[in-house]
């Protein structure tokens, strides 16, 4: 028996349309893989700070997150600021003589005002704190080096400084 042509659509449309749904796996992976690198990218729960293994940071209590800023890294035998070597010496900071240590904090002094130039224009908070800088430094530093560059960075105009220091434990607090 010949089928109209009404009968012909209707049984194509149903053929067509009756299938079950299929799922696409390329597209859903497509879309897992750029929800784990946002996830990863965005996370801002845990801030690191760039360390070396050279240093060992001093303990404290302090709970606030460092913030992204100018970073003076201090090493025994070296300093950095933004990755950049300052002074690079076979000698130990910490028994360098005076004239030395003048060097290196003009050195110091010249590289601040050096970052401050590569700076557009100051922030309403900059203005009324100081640029904001971190200080990163090996506990075996000399507190009396690290007043010196602190000075250094408060003539610089920096004077939003932050001292890195590894976090303890609330098991270690419990102990002393």
């Amino acid at each position: 028996m010949k089928q109209s042509m009404k009968a012909k659509r209707l049984a194509k449309h149903h053929k067509r349309f009756g299938k079950t749904g299929q799922l696409n796996l390329v597209a859903l992976m497509d879309i897992f893989t750029i929800l784990v690198f946002f996830l990863m990218v965005n996370q801002s729960d845990v801030r690191v700070l760039q360390t070396t293994k050279e240093i060992k940071l001093p303990v404290s209590l302090a709970e606030e997150l460092p913030a992204e800023n100018l970073i003076i890294t201090l090493l025994p035998n070296n300093i950095l600021i933004q990755e950049r070597a300052i002074l690079a010496s076979s000698q130990v900071i910490s028994t360098m003589s005076e004239p030395e240590l003048k060097k290196l904090i003009d050195a110091i002094k010249q590289e601040l005002n050096y970052q401050t130039s590569k700076r557009n224009k100051l922030t309403k908070i900059e203005q009324e704190k100081g640029k904001a800088v971190t200080i990163i430094g090996d506990a075996s530093i000399p507190y009396s080096l690290l007043k010196e560059i602190m000075a250094v960075c408060a003539e610089s105009d920096y004077r939003n400084m932050s001292l890195a220091v590894q976090q303890m434990s609330v098991k270690d607090q419990g102990e002393r």
